[in-house]
């Protein structure tokens, strides 16, 4: 078995990231969301860097989420909110790139693959890939105020409920036609597809692109209610610490008890 890292390399003036935990459909473990943070922060300082792409290894998942193993240490709803605000702090760093950034997806974008597809500017994807944060299925989290924010402004209000409250993970073709993906590109197709779009990005102005980005994520985080209260009650009930505990040991869905 490999060991689950977060991989960069930069390729003329493509920054390349790759999620590489495929044994867990790449799901990022806590170093992994720190090694995100941390190269997000010398892209951003890179001028020769004109594009950043990122990408699962493996070709099954983009990006199944995190490792809740962590979890099992909270012991209070507070804990919950500090990891709601790791989490805004380095898919932050993603939307605040100034560089345009493209999400290259295949299969599961689960979760914090969600949530990285839509902190991309672009989003290409293979035929099977899917796309939802089924929370009220699966452990019983929530997101924080950033995070409800950022889901309904790429998909909606009304996808974003069939996402979180429903827990649908919606096919490539119905995020196509709602305009959330750039095309849809055959698996054998995939490489040159994503080669086009960075040749044409990085034809474009920097400064440009710099500064329509930041107005727009500007935009999207005006004037965010605190919803800490929110948060603390879901990450503090019973609910989620049993609904951890049965996704680890895959009892599956838990009686939920609203407690």
């Amino acid at each position: 078995m490999s060991e689950a890292k977060l991989r960069y390399e930069k390729v003329g003036v493509v920054g390349k990231i790759t999620f590489d935990n495929p044994t867990a459909l790449n799901a990022l473990t806590a170093q992994m969301w720190a090694d995100l943070g941390r190269v997000c922060k010398e892209i951003a300082q890179d001028r020769s860097v004109r594009v950043v792409t990122l990408r699962g290894a493996g070709g099954k998942a983009f990006l199944s989420g995190t490792d809740i193993t962590g979890f099992l240490d909270f012991t209070s709803g507070k804990d919950g909110i500090a990891y709601e605000a790791r989490m805004d702090e380095y898919v932050g760093a993603v939307e605040a790139l100034p560089q345009p950034v493209l999400a290259i997806v295949e299969g599961w974008a689960v979760g914090g693959g969600l949530a990285l597809s839509c902190a991309a500017d672009f989003r290409i994807a293979t035929p099977s890939a899917r796309f939802g944060s089924p929370l009220g299925r699966t452990i019983g989290n929530c997101l924080s105020a950033k995070g409800y924010a950022r889901a309904v402004a790429h998909v909606g209000v009304a996808q974003a409920k069939r996402m979180l409250l429903l827990g649908e993970m919606i096919p490539a073709q119905e995020m196509l036609s709602l305009g959330l993906l750039h095309s849809i590109v055959e698996p054998e197709e995939l490489d040159d597809a994503a080669q086009a779009i960075c040749e044409r990005l990085a034809s474009m102005a920097p400064l440009t692109m710099k500064a329509s980005k930041e107005a727009m994520r500007r935009l999207t985080y005006r004037a965010l209610p605190d919803i800490d209260d929110l948060v603390e009650e879901v990450y503090g009930s019973h609910d989620f610490a049993t609904g951890v505990r049965s996704f680890l040991e895959k009892k599956g869905k838990p009686d939920w008890t609203g407690a």
